[in-house]
């Protein structure tokens, strides 16, 4: 492949499904296109399952493209039944305009804003779709789809064989993402629509209806759906979810999270979440035996794109200290306490439950039974252990649980 934006969407393993393959690449030799990417804005953040598609974005950047991200004012009104086993909760439009102003901050701190010909466009669509005259858009836009062939896109059929609810309003997503596209066409000269290989049907419509009336040609490709060797869903740990705005996710929790990367897992995730040239990352896991310290420059890499290079180097250097054991690790997640709070004394597995380091006081005591435990580095062995003033060096306590888990209690 000629083209150097397809050819390391390729290398870099981004690239899944393509509507034309060789006519997208005589387009992108010829000139600097623009192609966007929807996102929900259920959440007040989006989390690391969305961050392989923030990444191609960065990479049509890196090749003189211009990435249009459309957050989804208008279609989160609804919600994607896409992957969906039933109907997502229905959003207040206002609850819907706050997620929208947070998760613009990730976008503004991955993608490069200072280049004019490459700076993101940002679109909501509910400046179009909420102005959309029923019958007018019944007329023009509903005539162009079949009820035969809607009922083939696995976000429909999928939901129907598993006899699982799928509402008219939900079914009625795809003619509103395709029309996203029409409009982006026609009103951005945006020519290409990318997303996860769910969408694969979705975009399709797209490029169809662009194609039916305005007689022009749009392309469409998707990323490969993210699948961890252990079989767990990306971005989903025993925590929840791994999100990318920092008020919802501390950056040496976000550090912590890539470098457990299972073993299996390594290579592939430095080429997908990291900027690192693809050839370099084959002679680094060519020549470097030990995983952990692939897993260890992944961790640095993929934070240092979300939270910069000073937030990287300080939670590498927190890691080292807390599982050395012989520091307090000062970026760890911290629990503030007022001292007329402690000078009692607070038991230990109350704090433990309502603080959700342990989701129950019964786990804990499993916990404290298999000396999994620790205050200060000393195995807790007591099940009615009251943490005192005197439990605190310098006004500071690190509770560990496990190898992993580690957290800084401050009086304040």
């Amino acid at each position: 492949m000629k083209n150097l934006f397809l050819k390391e969407m390729q290398e870099r393993g981004y690239l899944n499904q393509c509507t034309d393959l060789e006519k997208l690449t005589e387009i992108c030799d010829k000139k600097p296109v623009s192609g966007y990417i929807g996102f929900d804005c259920t959440a007040k953040s989006l989390h690391v399952g969305s961050l392989l598609q923030i990444m191609i974005l960065k990479l049509m950047q890196k090749h003189g493209h211009r990435p249009i991200v459309l957050l989804g004012g208008g279609t989160t009104l609804i919600g994607d039944p896409s992957g969906k086993d039933s109907t997502r909760k229905i959003l207040e439009k206002k609850e819907i305009k706050n997620n929208i102003q947070s998760i613009k901050k990730v976008f503004n701190k991955i993608l490069n804003t200072s280049n004019k010909k490459t700076a993101p466009i940002y679109v909501d669509n509910a400046e179009w779709l909420t102005k959309l005259n029923y019958i007018q858009f019944l007329r023009d836009i509903g005539s162009h789809f079949t009820i035969n062939k809607m009922l083939t896109f696995d976000s429909v059929k999928l939901r129907l064989e598993r006899e699982q609810s799928l509402s008219y309003m939900e079914f009625n997503y795809m003619i509103l993402q395709a029309y996203d596209f029409y409009q982006l066409f026609k009103n951005k000269n945006c020519v290409l629509q990318i997303g996860g290989s769910d969408q694969w049907g979705n975009i399709v419509n797209g490029t169809d209806l662009i194609r039916r009336i305005l007689k022009k040609e749009a392309y469409g490709l998707t990323s490969p759906l993210i699948t961890l060797a252990s079989g767990a869903k990306m971005g989903k740990t025993e925590k929840g979810a791994i999100w990318l705005n920092k008020d919802q996710l501390t950056a040496y929790d976000y550090w912590q999270f890539w470098r457990n990367t299972d073993d299996r897992d390594v290579k592939r995730f430095l080429n997908f979440f990291t900027e690192i040239e693809v050839s370099e990352i084959n002679n680094i896991c060519e020549n470097e035996k030990n995983i952990n310290n692939l897993k260890i420059i992944l961790a640095n890499e993929a934070t240092k794109i979300l939270h910069g290079e000073i937030a990287s180097k300080k939670a590498e250097q927190t890691a080292k200290e807390t599982f050395e054991g012989s520091g307090l690790g000062e970026d760890l997640p911290e629990i503030k306490l007022k001292l007329n709070e402690i000078s009692k004394g607070i038991n230990f597995l109350d704090f433990l439950s309502t603080n959700k380091i342990m989701t129950s006081k019964s786990e804990a005591r499993r916990a404290i039974a298999n000396k999994g435990l620790k205050i200060n580095n000393t195995v807790v062995n007591n099940q009615n252990k009251i943490i005192k003033l005197e439990d605190f060096k310098e006004k500071i306590l690190k509770i560990s649980y496990g190898k992993k888990k580690h957290y800084l209690i401050k009086i304040i």
